[in-house]
């Protein structure tokens, strides 16, 4: 068995769908390769941007708990996008979020 490769792209990479194809080409090559392959990414382009503004039209002083749910769910497109670019290539991909995974905290180590 190969390596375990960890990859990040930032918004730029992941700004539109064709750009994604791309990404999931990069995965592809990896895993044909041997390697395994876990991937970090950005929300699009500058929608993380645009979502801010948004908060801040409707509350110049957000809740912080509802800020951090609205500007998240920039990650949440581009990770479903992603995995569905990789299932369409018969590459096992999931899409999480950190409230659909969790890893254990030193807290819960005891």
């Amino acid at each position: 068995m190969g390596k375990l490769i960890v990859k990040k792209f930032g918004g730029t990479s992941v700004a539109n769908t064709e750009r994604i194809e791309v990404v999931a080409d990069n995965i592809q090559l990896e895993i044909e390769k041997g390697n395994q392959v876990a991937v970090v990414l950005s929300a699009m382009g500058k929608s993380t941007d645009e979502l801010i503004s948004l908060a801040r039209e409707i509350n110049p002083e957000p809740n912080l708990r509802e800020y951090d749910a609205l500007v998240s769910t920039g990650e949440q497109i581009s990770v479903a996008l992603l995995a569905m670019a990789l299932l369409k290539r018969g590459i096992k991909g999931k899409s999480y979020t950190c409230l659909l995974y969790t890893s254990p905290s030193p807290r819960d180590r005891g």
